[in-house]
């Protein structure tokens, strides 16, 4: 199995844990929450910033010296709806204790003080399309450059229909020269529609020093530290993917693979 692709270690209470130690690499970290209604997980950010997400279902949080309620409202990520998200800059502490059961995503890179807890969504997040024929998709931008929520962190999720393709054309956001390219660590955490199905999703650079393709099922998350990085949804299973990019600048510019510079070009 490819070192990029992690499975959930667990079914129940924390069941991922990416941190920059363990992906090798220095920004993004990532963790992953299954609760059982009743049950409570807390955390300190420490030299970090969250975002946390309400993947599905609902829980009460408490973050950053307030009780910002009941946070969720969709059972299933594919009913689409806007996300109910919370901020939480670094130095602070968290609590949720699950309302029915839920996922909760933790988005994780450094924070330097620059921005107040808050809630972001659902208010102001509106599904978009994006992309055109078999390369359109559905997004829900939490946190991207133009929601100055954040110090480190962009954040976004995605919605694949069948047999389309997304993250595509292929690019790649791996070197620290603004504005033409930003460096961006990323991690996708996918779900499929039927949860029996999978995507694809392949990790390549120009040299092919790197080049992985991977079978993703419900539930995987991918890392991604350079390269090109497209997904594919087989017809019959849509793909969702939670994306969470950072880097030494907060700004996402990118560069398309050579081979298909010309469909970017076509679409735009």
């Amino acid at each position: 199995m490819s070192d990029l692709l992690k499975k959930p270690f667990g079914t129940h209470g924390k069941v991922h844990e990416i941190t920059p130690h363990s992906a090798g690499w220095r920004y993004v970290g990532f963790s992953l929450y299954h609760l059982r209604a009743g049950e409570r997980a807390a955390e300190l950010t420490g030299d970090r910033e969250v975002i946390l997400v309400m993947v599905e279902g609902k829980a009460e949080i408490s973050g950053g010296g307030q009780n910002w309620g009941v946070l969720g409202a969709r059972m299933s990520v594919f009913e689409k709806t806007p996300p109910h998200c919370l901020y939480l800059p670094n130095d602070t502490d968290w609590v949720a204790v699950a309302e029915t059961d839920c996922v909760i995503a933790l988005c994780t890179a450094p924070g330097k003080g620059g921005h107040a807890a808050r809630r972001i969504g659902p208010e102001g997040i509106m599904l978009t399309e994006r992309g055109k024929g078999v390369n359109t998709r559905y997004i829900n931008n939490i946190a991207m450059e133009n929601e100055d929520y954040c110090d480190s962190l962009l954040v976004t999720e995605v919605f694949t229909p069948p047999g389309h393709w997304s993250s595509y054309p292929s690019h790649r956001h791996d070197e620290d020269d603004y504005p033409r390219i930003t460096y961006l660590e990323e991690t996708y955490y996918h779900r499929l529609n039927p949860a029996s199905g999978f995507g694809v999703q392949r990790v390549y650079t120009d040299d092919g020093l790197l080049d992985e393709t991977m079978a993703v099922k419900d539930g995987d998350v991918v890392c991604v530290p350079r390269g090109h990085h497209p997904c594919g949804a087989p017809h019959g299973f849509e793909m969702y993917y939670l994306n969470v990019m950072a880097g030494p600048l907060r700004k996402w510019r990118f560069v398309a693979a050579p081979e298909v510079e010309w469909i970017m070009e076509r679409d735009a």
